[in-house]
């Protein structure tokens, strides 16, 4: 559950009426967490507390965010929770996988707090394999959407204006029965769970996914992050592109340090 830091201050108020969470999936590429660093990087979010569950494998580093070398000895866990009171926007950052057969009871766990900090909507930043697509799936954009029945409501006529495609759903039983269609996200870990666990208890959620693969997944951030900023502007824009996010620090560890020269 939601545990607010000392520092800070009014903002780590365990209320955040009106505001929308965002966070990510735990999936393929880790596309959905990389552009939560771009959000938080670029907007400076200020950490309001942390997120303590036994759902997640526990883990300690230094500050992903660090600006100077006062603040980079600081240390972050393995979810986090940022916000943004201008922006009505709370931003839940989770930096480790999920521990076996804990999915079910984090997504409980998370609703619960969604609901009592009286969040307005929750926004899911996640990613699914490439490979796995089906035919209808392969044309046009590698991002598609999900909104659950409540917020469908409320912003459905909105993605139809930015000519935004909905995830496709494909058939339960290919080759066999065509007709039984189901939604299927491939490594999209929490993602269709938290998503139908929304539907049912009435919780405003959009999903945004991406299609990629392993690999460099830099670009699939940057593609996804220009994604939600479409629909929630978050930094202003005629046109979005890579440059208008701020690259965290920690970005420059993404691939290790490289060899040590005195190898050769």
């Amino acid at each position: 559950m939601f545990v607010p830091c000392d520092r800070g201050g009014g903002s780590a108020s365990s209320e955040f009426k009106g505001f929308t969470l965002l966070m990510p999936a735990v999936s393929v590429g880790n596309v959905g967490q990389l552009a939560i660093d771009l959000v938080i990087s670029t907007l400076d979010m200020t950490k309001v507390g942390y997120f303590y569950t036994d759902c997640l494998v526990p883990m300690v580093g230094n500050n992903p965010y660090a600006t100077a070398e006062e603040n980079s000895v600081e240390l972050s866990i393995n979810a986090e929770v940022y916000s943004l009171p201008s922006k009505k926007l709370v931003v839940l950052q989770i930096r480790s996988p999920f521990i076996k057969n804990k999915y079910r009871p984090f997504c409980q766990t998370l609703l619960s707090w969604v609901k009592s900090s009286k969040c307005a909507q929750v926004v899911l930043l996640s990613s699914s394999h490439a490979y796995q697509r089906d035919d209808e799936q392969l044309l046009g954009t590698p991002l598609r959407y999900l909104l659950t029945p409540d917020l469908e409501k409320a912003v459905g006529g909105l993605m139809q204006e930015l000519n935004w495609k909905e995830m496709e759903k494909v058939a339960a039983y290919p080759g066999i029965n065509d007709t039984e269609k189901i939604l299927h996200i491939p490594g999209g870990g929490i993602t269709k769970l938290l998503f139908t666990e929304s539907c049912s208890k009435g919780i405003q959620m959009a999903v945004l996914l991406k299609f990629c693969s392993e690999g460099d997944n830099i670009p699939d951030a940057f593609a996804l992050v220009n994604y939600l900023n479409e629909w929630l502007q978050l930094i202003k824009s005629e046109v979005n592109t890579s440059s208008q996010w701020k690259i965290p620090s920690s970005w420059r560890l993404l691939f290790g340090n490289g060899l040590p020269p005195a190898l050769f």
